[in-house]
C-alpha cells in the first residue's frame, strides 16, 4: 500500500511461501497444542502436590506459565496466516502484541538464568541451599524479573508509536516483530534500530553469560566430589536444565545469525520461519524435558493418570 498515516488497521503476512504454507500448520499446529497441553500439566501438576512448593518447582512453573504466554501471544496469529493468508489486525492490537512477544522472551530467559543460579547453590553449597534460596526469595526474583522485562521492553512499542508514515501497511511476518514493524517506517529509525541491538545483546549477553558463570560454579564443584557416581548424581540433577538452555538459545542465535549476516542469502520466509520455531519450539519442549527427565514431576504425573484410570 501508498505510504499514509497508520490505519487503525495493519495486516500480516508471509510472502513467498506460497500454496505450501497452509501445510506448515501441520507443524505449527501440534507445536502450539503441545506447548499448551505440556505447560498446562506442568502447572496443574505443581499447583496440587503440595511436595513440589518448593524453590526449584516454583521457578518450573514461572517458566511454564511464561511459555504458555509466549506461544499464546504468536501462535494463533501464525496459523491463521498460514491457513488463511494475509491477516488483519488493529494498530493498537500490533503495538500490545509486539510488547508481549518481546517482554515474554525476555522474561524466560530471565528465568533460565535464576534456574542456573539456584542450580548452582544447590550443587555447590547444598546444605546452605535451604537457608539461602527460600520461597520468598524466588517470589522476589520472578517479581523483580518481571518488572525488569516490562521496563524494558516498554520503549518498543512506544519508538514505533511515534512515526506517523509508512511506506505499507502489510507486515510481512507472522506477527508483530519489532524490527518487521520498523522496516516500514517512513523516517529517521536509528534510534529503534540502536536499541533493538542493544537490549538484544545486554538482555541475551548478560544472561548467557550470567547462566555459563552459574555452571562454571557447578562443574569446579562437581569436580571436587570424590567418585565418579557422585560427580554423575550431581551433574544429573542439572540436565534437564541443560536441555532447556540449548533449546532456547540454540534456535535463537541460529535465528539471529541468518538474519543479521544472511539477508541477502537466506530467502526471507526462512527467516520468519526460523523467528517462529525459536519462540514456539522452547514452550513445546520444555513441558517434554522437565517431565521426562525431573523424577518428581514423572512419578506425580503417573500417580495422577493411574487414579484417573481407575475412576474410570
Amino acid at each position: 500500500m501508498l505510504a499514509g498515516t497508520p490505519s487503525p488497521h495493519s495486516a500480516s503476512s508471509i510472502r513467498g511461501l506460497g500454496d505450501g504454507q497452509a501445510w506448515l500448520t501441520l507443524v505449527f499446529g501440534p507445536m502450539y497444542l503441545l506447548a499448551l497441553l505440556g505447560n498446562a500439566t506442568l502447572l496443574t501438576v505443581i499447583q496440587i502436590d503440595s511436595t513440589l512448593h518448593q524453590p526449584m518447582f516454583l521457578l518450573l512453573a514461572t517458566l511454564a506459565a511464561t511459555d504458555l504466554g509466549l506461544a499464546t501471544s504468536i501462535a494463533p496469529g501464525l496459523l491463521s496466516v498460514l491457513w488463511f493468508g494475509p491477516l488483519s489486525v488493529q494498530y493498537a492490537v500490533c503495538l500490545i502484541q509486539m510488547f508481549f512477544v518481546h517482554a515474554l522472551t525476555a522474561m524466560e530467559s530471565g528465568v533460565l538464568l535464576a534456574m542456573a543460579c539456584d542450580r548452582a547453590v544447590a550443587v555447590g553449597r547444598p546444605l546452605h541451599y535451604p537457608i539461602l534460596v527460600t520461597k520468598a526469595r524466588v517470589g522476589y526474583a520472578v517479581l523483580a524479573l518481571t518488572l525488569k522485562a516490562v521496563a524494558i521492553v516498554v520503549p518498543f512499542p512506544l519508538l514505533v508509536a511515534r512515526f506517523e508514515h509508512f511506506h505499507a501497511k502489510i507486515i510481512h511476518h507472522a506477527y508483530c516483530a519489532h524490527m518487521a514493524v520498523v522496516e516500514l517506517v517512513v523516517g529517521n529509525t536509528r534510534v529503534n534500530n540502536l536499541y533493538g541491538l542493544a537490549l538484544s545483546l545486554a538482555v541475551s549477553g548478560v544472561d548467557i553469560l550470567g547462566i555459563a558463570g552459574s555452571y562454571g560454579l557447578i562443574a569446579h564443584a562437581v569436580l571436587q566430589l570424590p567418585t565418579w557416581e557422585a560427580r554423575a548424581k550431581a551433574f544429573g540433577t542439572c540436565s534437564s536444565h541443560i536441555c532447556v538452555i540449548l533449546a532456547f538459545y540454540v534456535p535463537g542465535l541460529f535465528s539471529y545469525l541468518t538474519h543479521r549476516f544472511g539477508r541477502h542469502t537466506v530467502p526471507k520466509p526462512v527467516h520468519i520461519l526460523l523467528s517462529n520455531v525459536y519462540l514456539l519450539l522452547p514452550p513445546a519442549l520444555n513441558p517434554l524435558i522437565y517431565g521426562v527427565r525431573t523424577k518428581q514431576i514423572r512419578n506425580r504425573f503417573l500417580e495422577m493418570f493411574k487414579f484417573r484410570k481407575k475412576q474410570f
